[in-house]
């Protein structure tokens, strides 16, 4: 068979190295899959920075099928965030950001890139990429982050004008990103699903616990990424929640959270007597992520600031109790299944400031009685 005899099947799960199916040869013989298979327009997901906003980014997915539904989409994200976009129905092939994925992604023909993230490197990789058409952000010839399409100007000056981004702007996050990509915005749910296997150590683990029911479990995220330390509750705000929490005998604790709060959950756990750690699950919180979100997905409350865990119980569908402090509150959507806590009246907040220079005040500042009340008052 010559060269150009060949036919290469537009599907998407011919590789051109082994065949699709056993003994199946696809090019001799036309394509053996449905026409659910055919790869259609080609798009590429550039979503790198912080794990909250790969997860953020994902209800996009909705809105490309809707628009695309015959389409194959690819994914480019950092090694960190793999597990987050593990077991996701719509990505057909996610990339780690690493040499071998970058070499291969810059060989493919796309026709749409989509880059979310305003950082130089995914600016750098957008400009390197082959596309009919380019959306989000790219570099232009100095080297500055610039808009790559009009639609993406409202989200980049949020970048670059901080009265419009922390006093004026009423949009969420997924709202804005809809826009910057020319998809429309139907208020679509994270995307993360919990494996089989995953499910059955759920139920295994609510054994363990002896999970009942009829109460009512509060699980508190305790921590935040290290990049923002100041987007934490302080210990003694949380041991104060807690304590008045398990005042109503109905409520049962559980502390969330990743590796780095590990110690931070220990000391919490011990501010208590022994009947009181009756009433309070410690998690382990050295699992990774996709063990994590087991855990997460217990609770029928979160109580969180602004972090991936908070990210993690939206896409779980938690009822969230989300409090902010230096982070923007407009900009995450809670899809009408929570409430927000922020200071209203505070001038410096938000500030997205990673050192504050005055002592805290946000923090000093979160109404831990509406925090109370309102597990209180939640029905199941």
């Amino acid at each position: 068979m010559k060269h150009k005899e060949l036919k290469i099947p537009n599907c998407k799960n011919f590789s051109g190295y082994k065949p699709c199916k056993p003994y199946y040869n696809c090019i001799e013989n036309g394509c053996a899959d449905d026409p659910e298979s055919a790869m259609g327009t080609k798009i590429l997901i550039v979503s790198l920075d912080a794990l909250g906003n790969v997860l953020d980014n994902t209800p996009l997915l909705h809105a490309i099928k809707r628009k695309f539904p015959v389409s194959t989409i690819h994914w480019m994200t950092l090694p960190n965030a793999e597990k987050i976009l593990f077991n996701n129905k719509f990505i057909d092939k996610l990339f780690l950001w690493d040499d071998e994925s970058r070499m291969i992604v810059r060989n493919i023909e796309y026709d749409i890139v989509m880059n979310a993230d305003k950082s130089l490197y995914a600016c750098a990789f957008t400009n390197d990429t082959k596309a009919k058409k380019k959306l989000g952000f790219i570099l232009n010839k100095d080297g500055k982050i610039v808009p790559a399409n009009d639609a993406a100007m409202y989200s980049y000056s949020l970048g670059i004008d901080d009265r419009k981004k922390f006093r004026e702007n009423t949009k969420t996050g997924v709202e804005i990103i809809h826009d910057v990509f020319e998809l429309k915005y139907e208020r679509d749910r994270y995307v993360f699903e919990l494996t089989e296997d995953e499910q059955k150590y759920v139920s295994k683990y609510k054994k363990s616990i002896k999970f009942d029911d009829k109460k009512v479990y509060v699980g508190f995220n305790t921590g935040c990424s290290e990049l923002f330390p100041n987007k934490k509750m302080t210990i003694e705000q949380h041991v104060y929640l807690i304590k008045h929490i398990l005042k109503n005998k109905n409520n049962v604790v559980m502390l969330l959270g990743g590796r780095e709060d590990t110690s931070r959950n220990k000391q919490i756990f011990k501010s208590f007597s022994h009947s009181h750690q009756k009433r309070i699950i410690n998690t382990p919180s050295t699992e990774g992520i996709r063990r994590g979100a087991c855990y997460m997905s217990i609770p029928d409350i979160v109580i969180s600031g602004d972090s991936f865990g908070m990210h993690l119980a939206i896409a779980l569908q938690k009822y969230i109790i989300a409090w902010f402090g230096l982070s923007c509150q407009a900009e995450i959507e809670l899809y009408d299944y929570g409430i927000k806590l922020y200071p209203k009246d505070l001038e410096c907040s938000p500030c997205w400031k990673r050192v504050c220079p005055f002592n805290l005040e946000c923090i000093d500042m979160i109404d831990l009685k509406k925090i109370i009340e309102t597990v209180n008052k939640f029905k199941k």
